[in-house]
């Protein structure tokens, strides 16, 4: 595996939360999480191939739209995504691995280990492990009685924040921009990120209060 696939799957496998975040808000809306689901994958698989770094974003700020266009093509496509007789096969295959590894780690796998094992993408593990699971309703029955009803936080005041906090960015200078980056979005020490930026470190803390105090003024 090259270092750029090996970078790819780290970014899908360590940003999965965000398929399920972006999945969750449109839950109740006719179509099966499942589904959703494995949606979303397909938009995060597209974003780590497109994520370009040297733009001073973070990664999740750039694939939530990118999750949420995937998502939303299930509704203009008029249905539900039809799970074939190939994925189910390969899904039967996945969890298969899945039970032999656990025996010999003595835990389950992590998706990662398992994606390595199978020798697919840590995305498309996701989606044959979420397919083999059965169809959970979070609306009421016909029958009138309450279904499982799962709580999660809802997602649209992260997503309406990342959208904000992108906006800020963009106003930054590059220098405050890269400082910002280096410091909560790659998590340099403030004297790595002084010697990045040719600055000592009290200069980079002083800068960063202020940066962050203009920024949080600018969100509020």
């Amino acid at each position: 595996m090259t270092a750029a696939n090996e970078k790819r799957n780290k970014l899908v496998e360590n940003n999965l939360g965000l398929v399920h975040s972006c999945a969750n808000r449109f839950r109740g809306r006719g179509a099966e999480y499942d589904d959703l689901f494995q949606a979303g994958c397909v938009g995060l698989i597209k974003a780590a191939d497109n994520f370009d770094e040297s733009r001073g974003f973070s990664f999740s700020t750039y694939a939530v739209p990118v999750i949420l266009g995937e998502i939303r093509r299930i509704f203009r496509d008029g249905g539900t995504v039809k799970v074939g007789r190939a994925i189910k096969e390969k899904s039967r295959t996945a969890l298969k691995k899945k039970e032999e590894i656990s025996v010999e780690l003595g835990r389950e796998p992590t998706i990662g280990e398992l994606a390595e094992c199978l020798g697919i993408d840590t995305a498309e593990t996701a989606m044959l492990l979420n397919a083999s699971l059965p169809a959970v309703s979070l609306t009421v029955g016909e029958d009138g009685e309450n279904q499982l009803e799962i709580p999660v936080d809802s997602p649209e005041n992260e997503i309406s924040d990342l959208l904000a906090l992108r906006q800020v960015l963009l106003k930054l200078d590059e220098r405050d921009r890269k400082m910002i980056e280096l410091r909560y979005f790659r998590g340099l020490t403030q004297s790595k990120t002084a010697i990045r930026l040719g600055m000592t470190q009290v200069q980079v803390s002083r800068r960063e209060k202020a940066v962050l105090e203009g920024m949080r003024k600018k969100l509020i």
